[in-house]
């Protein structure tokens, strides 16, 4: 499995349908997530735990999303990741705006298990920065559907998220963070709206997606993988710059802040390639 701090796709799958598992694991996806939130109904949630524990029990990697703090299941679901910290790369934690909260359970989690906060509220949003900074957090995911609920707006009206995604994107790299993930695009079937949805989030600067089946999850790896063309760009760039501090290519002023996306590029197409 790629690391969680570089995946491009996270493909979710509920917890209390293991027949799915492995298709989830063999769709090319970088990431399967382990749902035991909102795609499990209250009256699943245990069978759907032993269901995940055994596949972990198998040292299958994966990551879990639990049920969010305060909630009837959070503890049991903490209380399981933790026993298998080898196969589980990360924990997604819900409704993440709540440092305190995140501190809490990283405190519980064992190395090398990470945690990915899911900021999908208002409060989420406006302390992004400081649950970027909680312990162990590789990356923040964006639950855009949730948000919209709340906010009573369209997801699929791009300016009425925007400044929440932006602020996702400034609050990982002034943490320190990879780069956020970005929500689901509900519309399974049309992958025009996934190519454009994928688009939008890339030039903001997310490099990760959340992927709701399996047919999504082939357009995403490629779209959020440096393309051949930045990779050229990338390698004229740092040839230019060999040359001198300061230099132009195709009429470019190339300096540091140029060279260092250049090379940026490189390493993260170097990255998922392994």
């Amino acid at each position: 499995m790629t690391s969680t701090a570089d995946a491009r796709t996270f493909l979710f799958v509920p917890g209390d349908r293991p027949d799915r598992f492995g298709k989830a694991a063999a769709s090319g996806a970088d990431v399967v997530v382990l749902d035991l939130e909102d795609a499990v109904a209250p009256a699943s949630k245990h069978a759907a735990r032993e269901h995940v524990s055994r596949w972990l029990d198998e040292r299958f990697p994966a990551v879990v999303r639990i049920n969010s703090f305060g909630t009837a299941w959070h503890d049991a679901d903490v209380a399981m990741v933790t026993t298998r910290p080898l196969a589980v790369a990360a924990v997604m934690m819900p409704k993440a705006e709540d440092r305190v909260a995140l501190a809490a359970l990283s405190a519980r989690l064992h190395p090398p298990t990470g945690i990915i906060p899911l900021i999908e509220t208002a409060a989420g949003v406006m302390e992004a920065l400081s649950i970027c900074c909680a312990p162990k957090v590789v990356r923040p995911a964006f639950g855009s559907l949730d948000l919209a609920a709340q906010l009573g707006v369209d997801p699929r009206e791009r300016d009425a998220l925007a400044y929440a995604r932006s602020a996702l994107v400034v609050a990982a790299a002034a943490a320190g963070c990879a780069a956020p993930i970005d929500g689901v695009t509900t519309s399974i079937a049309d992958a025009s709206a996934l190519r454009d949805d994928l688009a939008y989030a890339s030039a903001l600067g997310f490099t990760g997606k959340l992927c709701i089946h399996p047919a999504q999850v082939a357009d995403a790896n490629v779209r959020l993988s440096p393309s051949e063309a930045e990779t050229d760009w990338a390698r004229g760039i740092i040839a230019t710059a060999r040359e001198g501090s300061v230099g132009v290519r195709d009429s470019q002023l190339v300096d540091r802040p140029v060279l260092l996306r250049a090379q940026a590029v490189l390493a993260r197409a170097a990255r998922i390639e392994r």
